[in-house]
């Protein structure tokens, strides 16, 4: 009973808008007081942590992410996308799809994305005719599309937390996010037809020009994985390597950005990384003292008693992080709930990888489920829409992608192949 009204406060602290590393943190120092184990547990893993050269990437790669966001990198990337697919059946949308989603992979953050490119690509599929309801569902669920591509936040700090090879998550997220943006834009193409929209002819004459004017955005993820898996540098130097880039093209080239700019940029930017360092810090205190308490180990010998196959336990893994998806923002979530599965997910032979594929997948569908997925706040307030009608325009869109979730769940292969293919160890 005790156990049930600590929970219950925790839970009034959460509704009531406390910050999240406050209720963690406060949990942890409770549970340590209650029990015999000592506070020096909660400090165990930081020498690892503070030692890896993944928490040194994090920063690096959100001040990339935000330099390119203040820029006009997205009209630009927008402009192209539209040359080169516009004239698809239903390619307008799929341009949607590909900006968003390259757009994330940079920025980590799906919020970033629906505010960044919502402006640009709203009106766009209005004018192409498509409806209200179609756009607004398919730029709210996309808002996270890029979540599983290089060099994503949530696949680097899954790295850190789970010790998980970042060589092999970066490659195994690809198959998987291109799944999502295939059956996503195969039924944008299927409402492309059947809402008889207005007809593109691909041309040369207005790709070279778009082209030319992303000529040196196009080439940045290419450079980052080619350099990255040739080894001519590190994840560090990755990132280094693109804070350098975004600051040359964007300053000096395209000069979008002020030197003046720099430090509000970097100011919002180290605001996102200092939150997740905030909650890093606080949830592995609660995570040490979960584990000394063996309480993995307590669910594990529960779990052993209704579920005896690795099938049921996929089914149940799934709607447990569909759940963590809408009450928790995808860097809490990671860095709260990975070290507790690990352990279950070994003892029924889920590979390491690809359960960060599969949490990944789980995290990026929460932010559009209803009632409280961030991207439909997020969305209600950038297209100044009710959530209640954004609720119903995202329902399709998910629909597609827990169809692409049980692809990605039941055949492991599609995030191992690549890792075997390349030999990467």
């Amino acid at each position: 009973m005790e156990i049930f009204f600590i929970a219950l406060f925790f839970l009034v602290l959460a509704l009531l808008g406390v910050p999240l590393f406050v209720i963690i943190s406060a949990l942890a120092m409770l549970l340590f007081y209650q029990s015999d184990i000592s506070l020096q547990a909660m400090l165990v893993e930081w020498p690892t942590i503070a030692d890896s050269p993944t928490l040194m990437a994090i920063p690096l790669f959100t001040f990339a992410g935000y330099i390119l966001a203040y820029s006009k990198t997205p009209e630009r990337m927008v402009f192209f996308s539209r040359a080169a697919l516009g004239w698809l059946p239903g390619g307008e949308a799929i341009v949607a799809l590909v900006a968003c989603a390259v757009f994330t992979a940079f920025t980590g953050a799906s919020g970033v994305t629906i505010i960044a490119l919502g402006g640009l690509l709203y009106p766009m599929l209005i004018k192409q005719q498509y409806g209200e309801s179609f756009s607004l569902g398919l730029l709210t669920s996309s808002g996270s599309l890029g979540l599983l591509f290089p060099p994503s936040l949530p696949i680097i700090l899954y790295s850190l937390v789970a010790s998980v090879s970042i060589d092999k998550l970066f490659i195994a997220g690809i198959l998987p996010g291109i799944l999502l943006i295939v059956m996503l834009s195969s039924y944008s193409l299927y409402r492309g037809r059947h809402l008889e929209l207005p007809k593109q002819s691909f041309s040369f004459k207005e790709l070279i020009p778009a082209a030319a004017k992303a000529k040196w955005e196009i080439p940045l993820p290419i450079l980052i994985l080619v350099g990255f898996y040739a080894g001519w540098f590190t994840l560090t130097d990755a990132a280094l390597f693109t804070v350098a880039y975004a600051l040359v093209i964007e300053i000096f080239i395209y000069k979008d950005i002020r030197l003046g700019q720099l430090p509000e940029i970097a100011r919002e930017s180290m605001v996102l990384v200092g939150a997740i360092l905030l909650i890093l810090g606080s949830a592995l205190g609660l995570t040490n003292f979960l584990i000394d308490a063996k309480i993995p180990m307590v669910i594990l010998d529960f779990m052993r008693e209704f579920i005896h196959s690795k099938l049921v336990f996929l089914i149940f893994l799934n709607i447990f992080l569909l759940i963590v998806g809408l009450m928790m923002d995808i860097f809490s979530a990671i860095i709260v709930i990975v070290p507790l599965l690990l352990p279950i997910a070994h003892e029924f032979g889920v590979n390491p990888v690809h359960l960060g594929i599969i949490f990944l997948t789980n995290l990026e569908i929460g932010y559009s489920t209803p009632p409280v997925g961030l991207n439909l706040f997020i969305a209600s307030f950038r297209f100044e829409k009710p959530i209640v009608k954004l609720y119903r325009a995202t329902l399709p869109f998910i629909g597609i992608m827990l169809l692409a979730l049980i692809v990605i769940t039941y055949v492991p292969d599609l995030s191992l192949i690549l890792i075997e293919w390349f030999n990467i160890k």
